[in-house]
């Protein structure tokens, strides 16, 4: 039996997967209505495809506790978030897991941690808890990271056809842990040590945050000098080894936009680049603020409540908001003691989280006069018709009505 610890976006799927192949699994999650909620039938966030396989998970006899389990393999996948100040990562979910997980099991088992982490955490943080209880890693306990790699609004696809990485100690360990995930997954399963594992997770969103930044700078560069960032993105990706992204509001998500403060976190005098490119994913949600004042003043626009940011999720067609640029730009707003009177609205999010929500397209268009486009939802796209004499500010390129303006 596999005992799932988490049961957020990347444990609930997790924990699916394998009981949906042959897998016997038990999810466990300290939040009791968390657990009653998926004990009555229902899953606890939207996502394609997550229905049909949570109701294959049910008949093929998956439990849901908020009790840890005593077995041979536990999937610890609880958030690793970071300090804002210093940068570095907070382990303390991930210690508080194991320490729970510690306290029932048996020697033997195998703990193998999905939880991003910077590298050396393991080192530093998870092996002490386990040396402290008696355990000698290796011997009584195995130590596993197997980081995950799906992305929201695609993860029932990418749980399974995504490459993964195993690391860990002893290689039969990690072969062992690899047959196990190749129960459900058809990518490439390499097998590694511990510590490569945790670098090259946190690389992969690195080297895309650090792609984004690229673009997001050239938006800016080309916005001081009257220069059309879109057009030159589109001819100099004509090259064939030149491939811009498209330039955004800012960058959200679990991943992309907290991974890298790891290694800024960890190595402050050497990540330079990476350092300087989240100041610049970071603080484009002031720069679109910025272009929502210079468009108001230019239209004669004086009423701030009358303009309407579609979009509160950090990416299109999914109901996760964690750090979405949205948020971020009402944060900032608060931050410079300015409380917000700009209206939102979000197809995606049912439950209110920030004031002057709406959850009615039509009404939120007829209350305002200028929409931001902060996410590019197939809502939006499906009915840009109905934006047709209001003041368009497109930060995803994605209205192609006549005067749109763009960041």
């Amino acid at each position: 039996m596999v005992n799932v610890i988490g049961l957020g976006y990347i444990g609930l799927p997790t924990a699916l997967m394998f009981a949906t192949h042959g897998v016997q699994v038990v999810g466990t999650d300290y939040n009791k209505e968390l657990v009653a909620q998926l004990n009555s039938g229902h899953t606890t966030f939207e996502e394609d495809g997550l229905d049909e396989l949570f109701d294959a998970a049910l008949k093929s006899g998956i439990k849901f506790s908020n009790e840890y389990q005593k077995t041979d393999m536990y999937i610890v996948a609880v958030p690793t978030p970071y300090d804002k100040f210093s940068k570095k990562i907070d382990a303390s979910y991930v210690v508080s897991a194991v320490e729970s997980v510690m306290s029932i099991c048996e020697k033997g088992a195998t703990v193998i941690v999905e939880s991003t982490v910077s590298p050396g955490t393991i080192d530093k943080f998870v092996r002490p808890v386990i040396e402290k209880r008696g355990f000698v890693l290796g011997a009584d306990i195995n130590l596993v990271h197997a980081p995950e790699r799906i992305i929201p609004g695609n993860m029932v696809y990418e749980l399974e056809h995504n490459s993964r990485t195993i690391g860990a100690d002893d290689k039969a360990i990690g072969q062992k842990v690899k047959e196990l995930y190749a129960s459900f997954c058809k990518g490439e399963i390499v097998v590694t040590d511990i510590r490569t594992a945790e670098m090259t997770k946190v690389v992969e969103n690195t080297f895309r945050d650090i792609n984004i930044a690229f673009a997001n700078e050239l938006a800016k560069i080309c916005r001081s000098d009257n220069m059309d960032v879109y057009e030159i993105i589109r001819i100099a990706n004509k090259h064939p080894r030149v491939n811009i992204l498209s330039p955004g509001p800012g960058v959200g998500g679990h991943c992309i936009s907290v991974d890298p403060w790891f290694l800024v976190g960890d190595y402050p005098s050497l990540a330079k680049i990476i350092l300087t490119a989240r100041q610049i994913n970071d603080s484009m949600p002031e720069f679109v603020l910025e272009r929502i004042h210079d468009i108001m003043k230019e239209n004669g626009l004086t009423d701030v409540s009358r303009v309407g940011l579609y979009g509160l999720t950090y990416k299109e067609n999914v109901d996760d908001v964690r750090e979405s640029p949205t948020l971020q730009m009402l944060e900032s707003m608060q931050k410079h003691l300015c409380a917000s009177p700009l209206k939102v609205y979000d197809p995606w999010v049912k439950r209110d989280i920030v004031e002057n929500q709406y959850h009615d397209f039509d009404k939120f268009l007829n209350d305002v006069d200028m929409v931001v486009i902060m996410v590019g939802h197939s809502e939006i796209r499906e009915h840009m018709d109905k934006l047709k004499g209001k003041i368009v500010l497109d930060t995803r390129k994605i209205c192609e009505l006549d005067g749109v303006y763009r960041i």
